[in-house]
């Protein structure tokens, strides 16, 4: 059974979830919360394995309440066993990044479809990184563009493929590039950072936190794509 915390500061949307998702045998929603400082505090109380969170949660004038994004660093730095899934209307860029930073180990927009949400629960649950199709690029160049200026955005692309565990072949058939190519483009790379071999620049990747994570059942097909269930 996996255990679900929502946190929503709209009532509608946390009883329209929970009524959604307790459709499901393996899913059980503990407790609900309206504001950051809710959510904090049931996360502790309650332990469940995944939190919903949504970032936009205004505040009263001169409320000190913490925001969606505050909530989750709070919860994830202090309760590594709970994970949370950003669920939320904004695809902005720096809320996107901000919420990453702060520990979501997803993002999903609001507008998919109920199974989608079911589907990111279930695969955060089993270990994933759901990300939304509109959301993977902004969080995929961010991380390219962490590995330093002394990399080509070329160079870039084929080390972070290499943390991915993919082979030269595989790497030249996802960029369209010769093995020949990916080759050069990796001794080049190896070079500037002074790495050795493809396991250095493997390790290397995971240290600076730039791997991109295993999403396996957690990817997300594009808005709209419709499946059996």
């Amino acid at each position: 059974m996996i255990r679900i915390l929502i946190a929503d500061d709209h009532a509608f949307v946390r009883q329209g979830l929970t009524q959604y998702l307790e459709l499901f045998d393996d899913l059980d929603v503990v407790g609900n919360a309206a504001d950051g400082d809710q959510a904090v505090v049931l996360a502790h109380e309650l332990q469940p394995d995944v939190v919903l969170m949504d970032i936009s949660m205004p505040a009263a004038a001169g409320s000190q309440l913490l925001s969606g994004i505050d909530a989750t660093r709070s919860i994830t730095d202090t309760l590594p066993a709970v994970k949370v899934v950003i669920l939320t209307s904004s695809a902005d860029r720096k809320m996107v990044l901000d919420a990453i930073n702060a520990g979501a180990s997803g993002y999903i927009l609001k507008d998919r479809e109920p199974d989608d949400i079911v589907r990111a629960v279930r695969a955060t649950a089993a270990g994933g990184s759901p990300l939304d199709p509109r959301i993977a690029p902004i969080v995929l160049t961010a991380r390219s563009e962490r590995i330093g200026p002394e990399l080509s955005g070329r160079e870039r692309e084929v080390v972070l493929l290499v943390a991915e565990g993919l082979s030269n072949r595989a790497i030249g058939e996802r960029l369209a590039i010769t093995e020949k190519t990916v080759k050069s483009h990796l001794t080049r790379a190896f070079q500037r950072l002074g790495l050795k071999n493809r396991a250095g620049a493997i390790d290397w990747v995971r240290r600076m936190g730039l791997a991109e994570p295993q999403r396996g059942d957690g990817d997300l097909p594009p808005a709209g794509t419709q499946r059996q269930r």
